[in-house]
């Protein structure tokens, strides 16, 4: 008879919190139906898609899917995309999208656990990485890439202080929408991780200091303040996500 393996206490931490998500205006929880979060979300949805080289003969495997909200751009480019997530209730939100099933196919599974085949173009993702078991995810990704495949990801910045006081203090009632093993990467050792998991040619680049609570009428401004943060050492280091490229080792 066999045996069912318990799920981990992080898997069952994230699958509690997608269902809260789903049961939320989830698209307001994390930021991206405002004027200002609707532009963060497409500058990272172009940042991912334009690393990864989406084009229409592209495979790719999409971790986090989440509402499908990403997936949608990305699927714009032509690529057939494995979408995958572990909460059913956040791909209902997904599945209800209507996207053509010839070329996305959506996955309830969390990642960790995920038997899909490989070789992919790119593996990418917005803002999922940080909830995985990073030291388990990262050899499977590498795995599922062809070799000079894309790992292309957008994902919070540890430095930036709104990130920093979200991960570690999160029992306070204003931080209640993040989930309790979520962390956040610095972007040096991260690209060491990288680097020590079978990628190379590893860049990642802090950007984004839009708030996506902004108010409209200073989104053009702090748009043009960021662009310039965002080239500034030091200054830079505290933005707000960081977009991460590297391809699998040949």
């Amino acid at each position: 008879m066999s045996q069912t393996t318990p799920r981990s206490t992080r898997t069952q931490h994230e699958i509690a919190h997608g269902q809260w998500l789903a049961d939320q205006d989830t698209e307001k929880v994390w930021g991206w139906n405002t004027p200002a979060g609707r532009l963060r979300a497409q500058r990272r949805a172009r940042l991912i898609a334009d690393g990864a080289e989406l084009a229409p003969t592209s495979r790719i495997l999409e971790i986090g899917c989440g509402t499908g909200m990403f997936t949608e751009m990305f699927a714009a480019t032509g690529a057939a995309i494995v979408a995958v997530d572990l909460s059913g209730d956040l791909l209902a939100k997904a599945r209800a999208r209507g996207l053509p099933p010839d070329r996305v196919r959506f996955i309830e599974k969390p990642f960790e656990e995920c038997d899909v085949d490989g070789p992919f173009d790119a593996v990418i993702g917005s803002s999922v990485l940080h909830h995985l078991d990073i030291d388990a995810s990262l050899p499977r990704i590498c795995e599922l890439l062809k070799p000079g495949g894309h790992f292309s990801f957008a994902e919070p910045n540890m430095l930036n202080p709104q990130v920093f006081m979200e991960r570690h203090l999160q029992f306070l009632p204003i931080f209640s929408y993040t989930s309790p093993d979520e962390t956040a990467f610095v972007r040096w050792s991260f690209a060491r991780k990288l680097r020590d998991n079978g990628f190379e040619e590893v860049t990642i680049t802090p950007f984004d200091w839009l708030h996506p609570h902004s108010p409209p009428e200073l989104i053009d401004t702090v748009r043009a303040i960021g662009r310039v943060l965002e080239q500034i050492p030091i200054c830079r280091e505290f933005a707000g996500s960081v977009y991460i490229h590297a391809k699998r080792s040949a």
